[in-house]
């Protein structure tokens, strides 16, 4: 049986393409990055997000999430994977056409913050050296369904 509350989550199950634009690391500026996303259903209670960028001239990098929920805290987790080594948890909320994924961890802060609609999903990363003070943002996400 599905879990109640990541049941509401099944919209995002698909295929998605993806692009990554205005990264303060890419250059030169205006630079676009094209990828793929899937997301499909571990079980009945967990959702395995995984993105591959680049092809053609930019470099190819990978990430990936897995989303489930802690019942018991009535709150959405996210871990996070990507091909440098790097594993982080977010805290995560999803609704009303909202997707927010936050860590507030020693080595700095960090959210997502997107828009759902059917077919579409555009968000951006960004992130906070001191302490959510101040965000800088990494770069732009936008998905279209395949």
């Amino acid at each position: 049986m599905r879990n109640t509350e990541l049941a509401k989550l099944g919209g995002l199950v698909g295929e998605w393409t993806m692009t990554m634009s205005d990264a303060w690391f890419l250059e030169p500026p205006g630079t676009e990055v094209p990828g793929t996303t899937t997301i499909e259903w571990l079980g009945e209670s967990l959702l395995v997000v995984r993105s591959h960028f680049g092809g053609g001239e930019q470099e190819h990098s990978e990430m990936g999430l897995v989303i489930g929920r802690s019942d018991p805290n009535d709150a959405y987790v996210a871990l996070y994977q990507d091909d440098r080594g790097v594993c982080r948890q977010f805290a995560m909320t999803f609704g009303g056409g909202h997707w927010t994924m936050t860590r507030e961890d020693p080595d700095f802060h960090q959210r997502f913050i997107a828009d759902v609609e059917n077919d579409r999903i555009r968000g951006r990363w960004e992130a906070s050296e001191d302490r959510g003070e101040t965000w800088r943002k990494d770069f732009d996400l936008a998905f279209e369904r395949a």
